[in-house]
């Protein structure tokens, strides 16, 4: 079965069993979620604020869209970038279907490779840490901790966990030891979330901006821009500035979706781990 094959059979067991799984917890309302006379959330209306009046992205939160997948019954296909252009990221591809990404000839070549191969080396195969991009287009949700001088987002998938420091502190500058999830810094604009991210682990194991293997390098810098349009949507634009990788920058968005009365899910990959048994070695 080629890797291609099994995320995707993965994913449809996840689907299928979600709702078994999450049934086996008490069910508990989500704490300050807006609701109508008959209890159902409301979602349309305007985001939350902290104590300091800045928009609040505390939550659980999944991707949008996911499951529904491909045309609907004739239906026109679903779009691929936003209103004013920006290309829509997916979990397959890092900028979505039909935008070329400008790649430097070893770039695209490592990718063709790494296709050539069904993907079998993406980190997610090693229980490792699949990269921000692929964290936030999976299909497990994740949840958005904010305080006053750290946020914290913790990935259901592989047990994720991201630091995004709010103290002002700057960019590290002393040739820090890389990080899987690079180092983060946040501050807001306005009402968006600015977070830039560099300082990541590239070794080539590490380096998969989605499922078909788009890499990165040493170089990359990504800034997130999050806004939260209503209570229950979430929209971030990401950056992808990386000049050893890509020929210039690139910006894709990710649309989430707030998950009411639901928690997130313990989930250890390595635990009695059989998928890398699989896999052809050369």
């Amino acid at each position: 079965m080629t890797w291609v094959l099994r995320i995707a059979g993965i994913v449809a067991v996840l689907v299928a069993a979600m709702p078994s799984v999450r049934a086996q917890w008490p069910s508990y309302p989500t704490p300050g979620v807006p609701r109508a006379a008959d209890g159902k959330p409301i979602l349309d209306g305007p985001a939350p604020r902290n104590a300091e009046g800045k928009v609040d992205f505390s939550g659980v939160w999944q991707r949008a869209g996911f499951g529904g997948g491909g045309r609907g019954r004739g239906g026109p296909p679903p779009p691929t970038t936003t209103p004013d252009g920006i290309p829509l990221s997916t979990f397959g591809e890092v900028a979505g279907r039909g935008y070329a990404l400008p790649m430097q000839p070893w770039a695209a070549e490592l990718k063709k490779k790494r296709m050539a191969d069904n993907m079998k080396d993406n980190p997610d195969v090693w229980c490792l840490p699949i990269g921000i991009m692929q964290y936030h287009n999976h299909p497990q949700p994740n949840q958005i901790v904010q305080t006053k001088n750290i946020t914290l987002i913790t990935y259901e998938s592989n047990y994720g966990l991201r630091y995004i420091y709010t103290d002002g502190r700057p960019a590290p500058n002393n040739d820090p030891q890389p990080w899987w999830f690079g180092y983060s810094r946040g501050w807001y604009e306005g009402d968006t979330f600015v977070v830039e991210t560099t300082n990541f682990y590239a070794e080539e194991r590490a380096t998969w901006l989605d499922v078909n293997g788009s890499p990165w390098s040493d170089a990359l810098k990504m800034t997130e821009r999050f806004r939260r349009p209503t209570f229950g949507t979430l929209e971030i634009d990401v950056t992808i500035d990386d000049p050893k990788a890509y020929t210039k920058p690139f910006t894709v968005r990710v649309n989430q979706r707030l998950m009411v009365d639901q928690e997130m899910i313990e989930f250890i990959c390595n635990e009695n781990e059989r998928s890398t048994e699989h896999i052809k070695r050369n």
